[in-house]
């Protein structure tokens, strides 16, 4: 079997489930070629695992102060390029294309008639799951963004839906729990607003990693540094908490670890509103709507959540998609949830 695993760029998340799933293809000798879009070429990090992939433009959003701007994502994204993209992604020799809300390669498999596998959260969003702001043009986006012929969704719960648990990458760093310490990852908020926010707690350290460099006045209980995958996996494994954005890969991470959690999501866009809205639900997780001082106070002082242990489904996966049935998904999940012992105040949660 050859595939052709097209993963959307924007944001760490989908890079994540990536490597996930790229060490399981690997393991099982499975012959696959990546394929990624929606982020500049040269903004992509540590993506040795990937390798000799290929990229294009593809389709994003555009930030602005931690909201998305409707109107420069319009100005940046451009149809005809897309077009363009699509027609020149030959297919040929490829028995699948597994897709993780990838554009390009989805209408390129739809157009020459490749099968198809998606494997996303959107896919999720799909079903009976808690959902904040679903008007027609989300479930636009959700139904053409990046159409397959298969849709796989992961969430933290199963909400009784055929839906898969998150894909969690395992950390050879040991696990241990230092209160003191909370990781922050806020991509979208500026540096300034970041430290403004930390600056007054005192007893605690924030590392912070950012793409924007510190601030001129950092505070001195704050760790200022840039986005390094090893450096950041490291931290994760050692907090006691974490705040960060609204992303789905990054919580799936900290619930997996027991580590608490505070998000703020990104004004505007479905996802992440959606995630706060499953996370309140699951009493998993405090959030803030824009960045305050005072929920961070009552936060630093909630105690540690018990770790999730969420399966590998990378593995489980792989070897459902060589067996070719890829229209019976529904057992695959059920067996995947089997192996999950879910919190005793999560098991009759619905949306």
């Amino acid at each position: 079997m050859r595939i052709l695993y097209g993963v959307q760029g924007t944001g760490n998340g989908h890079l994540s489930r990536a490597r996930v799933m790229a060490k399981a293809l690997k393991a099982q000798n499975v012959e696959v070629d990546f394929f990624f879009s929606g982020r500049e070429v040269s903004h992509y990090f540590d993506m040795q695992c990937f390798g000799q992939y290929r990229a294009q433009a593809g389709l994003t959003f555009a930030t602005h102060n931690g909201s998305v701007n409707i109107a420069k994502t319009a100005i940046q994204n451009s149809l005809m390029a897309l077009y363009k993209d699509v027609r020149s992604l030959d297919l040929s020799g490829y028995d699948l294309v597994l897709n993780d809300f990838e554009p390009v390669s989805a209408w390129a498999a739809k157009s020459q008639g490749v099968p198809s596998v998606g494997v996303s959260h959107q896919a999720a969003l799909q079903y009976d799951v808690p959902k904040v702001g679903n008007g027609w043009f989300n479930q636009m986006l959700l139904n053409y963004f990046a159409p397959v012929d298969v849709a796989l969704g992961c969430h933290w719960h199963h909400f009784d839906c055929p839906i898969l648990p998150p894909f969690v990458e395992l950390n050879d760093d040991p696990v241990s729990y230092h209160p003191h310490d909370i990781l922050v990852y806020l991509p979208f908020e500026s540096a300034e607003a970041i430290n403004q926010l930390l600056h007054s707690f005192d007893g605690y350290r924030f590392h912070v990693f950012h793409g924007s460099p510190a601030p001129a006045n950092c505070s001195a209980n704050i760790r200022w540094s840039g986005f390094s995958r090893e450096k950041f996996k490291a931290m994760l494994a050692h907090c006691g908490g974490v705040i960060s954005g609204a992303g789905f890969e990054l919580a799936s991470e900290a619930l997996f670890l027991g580590k608490k959690l505070l998000v703020k999501p990104l004004r505007g866009q479905f996802e992440q509103l959606s995630n706060v809205a499953a996370l309140e639900l699951l009493g998993a997780a405090d959030c803030m709507m824009s960045l305050d001082v005072y929920t961070v106070k009552r936060w630093l002082k909630v105690p540690r959540p018990a770790a999730i242990n969420y399966p590998q489904v990378g593995d489980a996966l792989v070897t459902w998609l060589k067996q070719g049935q890829w229209h019976t998904a529904d057992k695959l999940c059920e067996q995947l949830w089997q192996q999950v012992d879910l919190p005793e105040n999560w098991r009759k949660k619905s949306p």
